[in-house]
């Protein structure tokens, strides 16, 4: 069974190509992560939120992931994290062409 983990918060940036820049390290990183599948970075620079969405292959996986990353993202100055995690109804979601990989 898969776990979408759901994490946003607030930050004055960098956003965009910056973004994409600065961080090429960390996000290597994540891929070594336990359980780790895959993730989405979304970002609003307008509103200066942040966003990764993230598919992991257990809910422990899920919730180390997001322990760890809070506090990561703590030590970074950035408040107001929210994290959500939830089973992925894996049926419906191939259904609609969702990347379902193991």
């Amino acid at each position: 069974m898969a776990y979408l983990l759901q994490v946003d918060f607030t930050m004055d940036g960098p956003f965009g190509v910056e973004m994409a820049e600065g961080l090429q390290n960390l996000a290597r990183s994540i891929n070594d992560e336990e359980g780790f599948i895959w993730k989405i970075w979304t970002e609003d620079a307008t509103a200066k939120q942040a966003s990764g969405v993230y598919l992991f292959d257990s809910k422990e996986s899920a919730e180390k992931y997001l322990t760890m990353h809070s506090a990561r993202l703590t030590s970074f100055g950035i408040t107001n994290i929210r994290g959500k995690i939830f089973e992925v109804n894996e049926t419906l979601s191939t259904i609609n062409h969702g990347p379902i990989q193991k």
